[in-house]
Parts: structure tokens; sequence; C-alpha cells
């Protein structure tokens, strides 16, 4: 096939404890991630390739987008050929829903979409676990697009693993709705925050107890699950994300968290939750402008 069109799903981070610094500048942490029905799509165009800079061109209508070498589509391009030596090239045209500076995982998404849709039109040069090797020199994040469904996530993201599928039915298919203030937040500047104050990271133990006991439950929620100690030391700065998330919790009692750094949050509904009150209340305190959008766990 010459052209390939790619989903590139959105993830949400219903369960994330950052347990600590490394020695090499990232962090450790245990997460439970979801990606959601919710995404952007990558087109992926065989060309004749040329050798030059122009082997790789991205496209994209979202002007605030950018299409150079910045963008881990690009990246990702790159990093293909010097792990497979592809002799061929492509034209990638993205069409952008995940906004910037989230925490849903766009840009990550993006990549590993980059790289499905190159591994495809070279004939599946790469492996399964060789592809997903690619995807973690990336980011953090990238592995976890690979596995179809809800995951944990150890390490600083590399160590990705499939929950079980008892355990994942009580997800998959759960309502959420996405919500963003008209502000992102860096992830450098927040991890960096969380590493100027230690006391904010979870123990490795409490955190992996935690889990435990959330999986080994029958029958509990996504509700139960929610948990992001990162939202604390982005709140501290960004006092409209906890001051929202608290008046939801009070006035319609639903589940709701920051997803990954910030700045993006989301609420787990419930079948009858009051949906159009629920998104009239982020327009109220966040303005118009903010980014609202229901969609279902995958």
């Amino acid at each position: 096939m010459s052209t390939l069109s790619i989903f590139a799903p959105a993830k949400v981070n219903l369960f994330l404890a950052i347990t600590g610094r490394r020695a090499d500048g990232y962090h450790d942490l245990v997460s439970v991630v979801a990606p959601v029905e919710f995404g952007d799509t990558l087109r992926v165009e065989a060309k004749v390739a040329g050798g030059g800079a122009d082997r790789f061109e991205l496209g994209c209508e979202d002007a605030a987008v950018p299409v150079d070498e910045t963008n881990l589509v690009l990246k990702a391009a790159r990093a293909f050929v010097a792990a497979t030596g592809w002799r061929g090239g492509a034209k990638f045209s993205l069409e952008k829903h995940i906004p910037m500076g989230a925490g849903l995982g766009g840009g990550s998404s993006d990549a590993v979409a980059a790289l499905r849709g190159l591994n495809g039109l070279a004939g599946g040069l790469l492996t399964a676990a060789r592809l997903a090797e690619v995807a973690a020199t990336l980011g953090s994040d990238c592995p976890l697009f690979l596995a179809g469904g809800p995951v944990v996530m150890r390490g600083r993201g590399e160590r990705v693993e499939r929950l079980p599928t008892e355990v994942a039915a009580r997800l998959r298919g759960r309502r959420v709705l996405l919500f963003k203030p008209g502000f992102g937040i860096s992830t450098p500047w927040a991890f960096g925050s969380m590493a100027a104050t230690p006391k904010s990271y979870i123990p490795v133990t409490e955190a992996e107890t935690k889990l435990a006991t959330w999986m080994n439950t029958p029958g509990a929620t996504a509700e139960e699950l929610l948990c992001n100690n990162m939202a604390e030391v982005a709140g501290a700065k960004f006092i409209a994300l906890p001051t929202l998330l608290a008046w939801l919790r009070e006035r319609f009692g639903v589940a709701a968290q920051m997803s990954g750094s910030g700045s993006a949050c989301f609420a787990v509904l419930a079948d009858d939750a009051p949906v159009a009150a629920i998104i009239a209340a982020i327009r109220e305190a966040w303005g118009l402008s903010a980014f609202v959008w229901e969609t279902r766990i995958a």
C-alpha cells in the first residue's frame, strides 16, 4: 500500500504516581494509562526519496502545530530509518485534534502513528518488540500507544504491561469528558517542579500497594482508581485547575482529575451524568475558549 491512514488516540492517566527522580534525570512512575476514542489522524503517503532534507515532509492545517524537525512525527521518521536502514521516503499529513500542552499524549501518539505507518509502507521491517524499543527512544509516553488498550506503565514509562482482560474490562467503554483551559503546561516545567518539591513524590511501595489493591478488588471502578500527584504541583501555580476540579466534584459528584502533567483534565461519567450541565459549568469557569470533548475509554 502506498498510502495509510493511522488513528492516533489521546490518552488519560487514570492513576499516576511519580515516585522519584532517577540518576539519569528522568522520573520513575507507576501509572495506569488508557487510550480513548478521540484523537488525531495521520496520513502517511509513500514518496520517492531524494536522500536529502526533503525525504520526509509534514503538513498540518493547524498553523499552531510545528511542521519542522522539532515535531515528533519527523523525529520518528528519522528513528525508523536509523533502526531499519529503509531507503524510502514519506509525506505526512496530520489532522490535529488533540490539544497541545495538555498531558493527553498527542505528540507521542502522533509519533507512534508515524512509526506504524512507515513500518506498514516498508513491509514490516520492525517486529512489535523492536517497534516498542524504537518508540521508547522518542519519549516516555510513546510505547503505551502500541498496546491498543489500558496498560500499566513503570520505570520512566518504557516498561509497559497490558492490564489483565478482566481488569481492563472495568475501564473499556467508560464515558469520559476531556476538558482543557486556554493555557498549556510545559512537561519539563512540571517534572522540574516535582524535583524541587521531593515531598510531592509517592513512595513506590505505596503506589504499588494502591494499584494492587484496586486490581485485586473485583468490581473496583475507574472512579476508585483516580490519582495524580502531579496535580498538586501544577495546581500550586495554575489555581484554575484544582478550583474547577473541586467544584465539579462537589456540585456534580463526578470523579475528576488532571491527566499527566496537565493542563487537560477529565471526568469519568456515569450513564446518567448531567453532561450538558457539567460542560456549562466548565465553560462558565474557564470561558468559551476551553476545549471540551466527550469520548470513551478504548
